[in-house]
């Protein structure tokens, strides 16, 4: 066997690498309402042709994936099809008419000479894949929520698309489980592939630690980095993403993106009713007990819950997680509303375009309902229960603290003393996340070079190994 050179060993292991090629186009529309970072966003998009863009909250994701799939529409005369969690598809169209693009709302029938064709997962069993051009799947995140029957109707809906676009604000907050769904979705790896070829499974590992290199729980089972292979994970993340909370990520000027101060307090309720056989409050010690501490403390996190939205005539969000605390918090409230997993969905259009508006001052609802994709600026004033899901807790915060907002916001977490684990994990996994993100965000920068000299500031994409 002839032994290899040192530059054509380095050309073997390139070829090794699980690294995707560029399967798009050059732009054929780049409109001047985007900005430099979101130009970029979509000419990175355009010409990979099946991409994931993690862009925060109020970083433009809509006027984005418009643009995304008006140059798809263009290039393959065929419709662009956007789906969207419920109510976010009436407010997509709102979008598209600001910036003058041709977007239709439709639960099944595509109207002739359309473009872009917005409907919300629940609708896609409406809809033939050789009818579009490509696809959108906006707030992507919550793929990997639904239950296996839609998340396989979704996949195989993708599966034979030329041209796909993933758009979400959180990628895999405390976990990697979420970019194995994305990149499945995308053509990639599937989930088990990934995690068969970067990660390490661990069945008799009890710890479960979010971040760097730590043990990720997925599917039951824990998993760690293989030695020295996360590298290479966010390499090939970034071979079919982009990442960024800001507009510094990707080396521009953060003017017109800087967040108001975030403001998180905690109130803790002291409850009336303690648990049998105790003489005073106790932290709950597993899921079990959170739940029966949930329960019996009801009345008095409700009352706790509408007392920091009383006297003021400012609107406010209250996000809880059960039926039981929706229902007492619409009673408590005057003129307060809720929507609930069983409100018919133009009810639920309707209150959601109400407090939008103004015209309603309180809404409560569940972040598994509510918490993805919709614009709430004009509310700074959140009120949220305890719970161990930071996505739910940082999409429900980011509804309203997000670019475009001009007030600070005041995010207030009731919970009990007996929940004092939940307030930790949270905590935790929030750290986590950060870093995670940071590390994503980090393997990217490296990963591609930006040069602002010229049109969006992007001039040329070279590998670090060049």
């Amino acid at each position: 066997m002839t032994a290899l050179t040192g530059i054509e060993y380095a050309v073997f292991l390139q070829a090794k690498e699980q690294r995707s090629n560029f399967g798009g186009f050059e732009p054929l529309l780049m409109p001047g309402f985007l900005f430099g970072f979101q130009q970029y966003l979509v000419d990175y998009a355009v010409r990979k042709g099946r991409s994931a863009m993690f862009a925060d909250c109020g970083m433009g994701k809509t006027p984005m994936q418009l643009v995304w799939a008006e140059n798809i529409v263009r290039k393959t005369n065929k419709p662009v099809l956007i789906l969207t969690p419920l109510a976010v598809a009436r407010q997509t169209v709102a979008e598209a008419l600001k910036f003058d693009l041709d977007c239709r709302r439709s639960a099944g029938v595509i109207e002739p000479g359309a473009h872009i064709v917005v409907t919300n997962y629940e609708k896609l069993c409406h809809f033939r894949p050789d009818d579009f051009g490509g696809v959108v799947c906006d707030e992507s995140s919550a793929i990997k929520s639904f239950n296996g029957k839609r998340r396989a109707e979704v996949t195989e809906f993708l599966r034979t698309m030329e041209y796909r676009l993933l758009c979400t604000a959180t990628a895999a907050p405390n976990d990697y489980i979420e970019l194995g769904t994305s990149s499945e979705a995308l053509g990639e790896l599937g989930h088990m592939d990934m995690l068969n070829r970067f990660f390490k499974n661990d069945q008799n590992s009890g710890v479960m630690q979010g971040g760097r290199g730590r043990w990720q729980k997925g599917y039951g089972q824990q998993w760690r980095f293989k030695g020295h292979a996360e590298h290479a994970f966010w390499r090939w993340v970034s071979s079919w993403a982009r990442a960024c909370r800001k507009p510094s990520d990707l080396g521009f000027e953060d003017d017109g993106f800087i967040l108001p101060p975030l403001i998180e307090n905690e109130h803790i309720v002291q409850t009336r009713t303690l648990a049998p056989g105790m003489l005073f409050a106790m932290p709950a010690r597993d899921m079990r007990e959170e739940r029966e501490e949930r329960k019996r403390t009801l009345q008095e996190r409700c009352e706790m819950a509408a007392s920091l939205v009383a006297d003021t005539e400012k609107s406010a969000v209250i996000w809880c997680h059960l039926n039981t605390e929706g229902k007492l918090l619409e009673k408590m409230i005057p003129g307060a509303r809720e929507i609930a997993g069983s409100t018919p969905d133009d009810e639920k259009e309707e209150i959601y375009a109400a407090f939008a508006s103004g015209e309603l001052r309180v809404l409560t609802t569940k972040p598994k309902i509510g918490a993805w994709g919709l614009n709430w600026q004009h509310c700074s004033h959140i009120v949220t229960f305890a719970s161990h899901s930071y996505e739910q807790y940082y999409q429900s915060v980011r509804r309203c603290w997000r670019f475009g907002q001009k007030n600070p916001v005041t995010v207030d977490l009731v919970a009990t003393e007996g929940e004092a684990g939940v307030r930790d994990n949270l905590r935790r996994k929030s750290e986590a996340a950060d870093k995670m993100f940071s590390a994503l965000v980090s393997h990217m920068n490296d990963a591609i070079r930006i040069d602002r000299s010229e049109k969006f500031a992007n001039k040329e994409i070279v590998p670090s190994w060049l």
